[in-house]
């Protein structure tokens, strides 16, 4: 007789993604113009678009959200914080805001996401843009590069709902 392997259950929804830092180091000068969010049936999505080629990014589970320059920590709700780094500025060649939420503390309506908790802008300095992600746990996330709309780019951020 042979004996019983261990049950090993399927991923959620077919998702294989980990929890560690996700990072690509290319820079752009092409700046972030809008910060969006979405909701699907395995995970919830943060976009961030682009007027360009978006540079590259960093995306790590963090102890807290610090902002852009000062180091300062900036509270999200929720179980664990994800800082979000796109290599891009949030700014034109001349200074000019070209991403310039009206609340820098709730840039997206996320009640009634499953996932996330709350999305803060966490400044744009030396031509690097930060956002901080409140979830509801430590989960599985992925971060990908899309061509479009146009001649813009936008870097997403997906969020499994569970592991």
């Amino acid at each position: 007789m042979i004996p019983a392997s261990p049950a090993t259950a399927a991923p959620y929804c077919g998702l294989v993604w980990g929890s560690l830092t996700k990072s690509s180091p290319a820079l752009s000068q092409a700046p972030v113009v809008n910060v969006r969010t979405g909701r699907h049936s395995c995970y919830d999505r943060l976009v961030v678009d682009v007027a360009g080629d978006v540079g590259g990014y960093t995306v790590s589970y963090v102890p807290q959200v610090v902002q852009d320059g000062s180091g300062e920590p900036i509270p999200t709700r929720g179980g664990a914080a994800l800082q979000i780094t796109v290599n891009d500025p949030a700014y034109d060649i001349n200074g000019n805001p070209t991403y310039s939420p009206a609340n820098r503390l709730e840039l997206r309506n996320v009640s009634g996401y499953r996932t996330f908790r709350q999305v803060v802008f966490a400044g744009s300095f030396e031509g690097y843009t930060s956002l901080g992600l409140g979830v509801r746990a430590r989960l599985p996330f992925r971060v990908f590069v899309l061509d479009g709309p146009g001649s813009g780019s936008r870097m997403v951020v997906d969020v499994a709902h569970r592991w």
